[in-house]
């Protein structure tokens, strides 16, 4: 009754904020992107007693929180605090209720030694179920006076009204204004941001821009000691030797297999507009009743699947041995979830991962990315019928996949899957302070405008698929590097430059290379950043200043207040 109560009080201040089309409202704090750092940004605002309009430009909320992330990526949990740990805090609670456990017994799921990351005994419970995310979500906005708005897009090309160098107002697609004295943005694509003329990055930068060894092209494997960690790069998540990659095996004639690039992948450390690949986090389960079985797309086609077909038949030994991490037999880690389920994510050669499909993602018009959207989904239902199913996957992978299904209880309208795309990076703003490698390895000097912590480890994954100089299929892009401690992430980093828009903050696309940004792109430093900028723009207004002017003091204090974590002990 109490989730049903808070669902009801979400429509209802959701009914109130939407204005007639054509008409105006206005805000202190207008918010674009309903991700876990609109949330979380939304929820601070309301605590500081400001007025504040959530705009989801999707009818999701939550992003990849609520979109099938359960496996929380970390990095160390003491690095996690204020609005973001009562998050995990409450999925701890809606798990501590035997009435959420209907699909497997709790303590069968505790004592599982695959699950990990979530342990009895703890203050908060980091895997859990995307229902569980969303009732949880739901509760804490349900408690604040926060006006939610879903399905509306910013009119990209003239939605954004600006003077004196501050948004005065943005614009939707239907024809709704929202004024503001100050505004967000919290969308993984950074589309206000671009919108409003701020400096922004697509890609990766080239090794030597600033001074780091795990940026631009990755083709190559090689050991780089990092602080007495090693560094091993484009050796995960990559083909078996031998695969070849043309249609007619053997025959260069014949053309490249689908999705593998013309050419080579370029020279190694050296910068290029491209993106690592996106999927989507799919929530599985075995249990009988609760399961779809996986179904074959109207428009599959064999050939895309081509080269997951030869990475099997490569093996030279027994299939238990093609790899030395993971499940040796299946391309996935199947993270387990409670209620049997699962968040099953890309691992290993031919995966989830649509790899070299998403380059033009962040400047797509809308149109363009729900088509990237429905190929990408097209791609994985394929994929996993194929692992299920099909003849030329060894037998003892289809016995183990085909178990496996959708749940019938997660994302009831959509069969199981997913609204929410893993866009793991798009545009990264460009500001006075770009956090970089040497930031992760603790090599800089200690900033003093400290907003978060960050402690994930360095990651990318995969970019691209091309032919090697053996004539056979590799793929390009992935770095996995260790971070020694939880590292600082500055004020600055989430507003921007000088000069440029003073009311306007930018918790998720943050000012980062593409390598510290594989770092900091996690659910929850995204949760820490969007209360740290809403306290910034409450604070920004209540002294009248520009975001890039506010004392950082008064800044620090109201966080360390709110129990945010912003030095590392």
């Amino acid at each position: 009754m109490k989730h049903l109560f808070s669902a009801f009080l979400l429509l209802f201040t959701t009914l109130l904020a939407n204005p007639t089309q054509g008409q105006t409202s206005s805000y202190d704090l207008v918010i674009y992107g309903g991700t876990s750092a609109g949330v979380a940004a939304a929820i601070q605002s309301s605590r500081m007693g400001k007025s504040v309009i959530l705009i989801e430009p999707s009818s999701h909320v939550g992003g990849l929180t609520t979109g099938g992330l359960g496996a929380t990526d970390i990095g160390n949990k003491q690095a996690i605090g204020g609005i973001s740990r009562e998050f995990y805090q409450g999925i701890k609670e809606y798990y501590d209720n035997p009435a959420n456990w209907k699909w497997q017994d709790r303590s069968d799921y505790f004592t599982r030694p695959d699950q990990g990351r979530s342990k009895e005994g703890e203050d908060a419970m980091w895997t859990f179920e995307p229902s569980a995310a969303k009732a949880v979500y739901e509760q804490m906005m349900a408690a604040e006076n926060i006006s939610l708005v879903t399905e509306k897009r910013l009119d990209r090309a003239n939605g954004v009204e600006s003077r004196n160098n501050r948004i005065t107002a943005i614009t939707m697609e239907s024809g709704e204004t929202y004024q503001g004295k100050m505004f967000m943005d919290a969308t993984y694509e950074g589309d206000l941001l671009a919108a409003a003329g701020v400096s922004y990055m697509v890609g990766r930068e080239a090794n030597s821009e600033f001074g780091e060894t795990l940026n631009g092209v990755q083709a190559n494997y090689y050991n780089r000691t990092l602080k007495n960690n090693v560094s091993r790069n484009a050796i995960h998540h990559n083909f078996i030797p031998g695969v070849d990659p043309y249609v007619e095996e053997g025959d260069p004639s014949s053309g490249l297999l689908p999705f593998i690039i013309e050419g080579g992948p370029g020279i190694d450390g050296t910068a290029d507009d491209k993106l690592q690949a996106y999927c989507y986090r799919m929530t599985l389960t075995d249990h009988p009743d609760n399961r779809i079985p996986f179904k074959k797309p109207e428009n599959y086609k064999e050939l895309e699947y081509e080269l997951l077909f030869r990475n099997y038949e490569a093996a030279t030994g027994p299939l238990e041995e093609m790899y030395h991490y993971g499940d040796p037999l299946v391309p996935w880690i199947n993270t387990p979830m409670p209620n049997r389920k699962t968040d099953t994510n890309n691992q290993k050669g031919f995966s989830t991962d649509f790899i070299g499909q998403n380059f033009s993602y962040p400047e797509a018009s809308y149109e363009e990315r729900e088509a990237l959207d429905r190929r990408h989904q097209e791609y994985q239902q394929g994929l996993m019928w194929t692992l299920a199913y099909h003849p030329r996957i060894p037998k003892k992978v289809r016995d183990v996949v085909s178990k496996w299904g959708m749940a019938k209880d997660e994302f009831e309208q959509r069969n199981g899957w997913t609204p929410q795309l893993y866009i793991r990076e798009a545009r990264r703003m460009r500001s006075d302070y770009v956090v970089t490698q040497r930031d992760c390895e603790g090599l800089e000097p200690p900033v003093e405008d400290v907003v978060g912590l960050a402690a994930y480890g360095m990651d990318s994954h995969m970019v691209q698929r091309y032919v090697d100089h053996n004539g056979y299929v590799q793929n390009e892009g992935n770095f996995e590097a260790h971070v020694p401690e939880p590292y600082p992430i500055p004020y600055r980093a989430i507003v921007p430059k000088k000069g440029e828009t003073e009311n306007l903050l930018v918790p998720v696309c943050v000012s980062a290379t593409h390598v510290a940004f594989g770092s900091i792109r996690m659910e929850p430093v995204f949760m820490v950043l969007g209360q740290s900028a809403a306290t910034a723009a409450s604070l920004a207004i209540d002294q009248n200043v520009a975001v890039q002017d506010l004392d950082y003091e008064l800044l620090a204090a109201k966080l360390k207040e709110d129990q945010q974590i912003l030095e590392h002990k």
